[in-house]
C-alpha cells in the first residue's frame, strides 16, 4: 500500500521500545499501519481529525495495542519532519 504521508525521522521512547520488546513486535508493524491511514484504536472524532489533518497538514495520531496489551501512540508532527512511537503516559 502506498504511504499517505512522510514519516520524517522516526524515533521511539524507551517505554515504547520496552513495550515492543516485551510483545516481540517491531516498530515497523505499527508505522506501516499509521502511514497507510489505519489509525488503530482512536475514537471516531480522532479519525475525522486525522482525515482533515492529511489534507491540511496537521498532526496525525494513531493508537494501537501490542500483543502484550500495552497501548502505543504513533504521532507524526504537522510538518512531517518526525514521527514518534510512545506510551500515552510519556506524552
Amino acid at each position: 500500500m502506498k504511504p499517505l504521508f512522510s514519516l520524517g525521522q522516526v524515533v521511539a521512547t524507551p517505554g515504547a521500545l520496552a513495550a515492543l520488546e516485551k510483545a516481540g513486535q517491531q516498530p515497523g508493524d505499527f508505522l506501516a499501519r499509521h502511514v497507510s491511514g489505519d489509525w488503530g484504536e482512536v475514537p471516531p472524532e480522532d479519525i475525522k481529525e486525522n482525515e482533515l489533518s492529511l489534507k491540511q497538514g496537521f498532526r496525525l495520531l494513531s493508537a494501537y495495542r501490542t500483543n502484550a496489551g500495552d497501548k502505543l501512540w504513533v504521532i507524526t508532527k504537522a510538518d512531517r519532519s518526525s514521527t514518534c512511537i510512545l506510551l500515552p503516559g510519556e506524552y
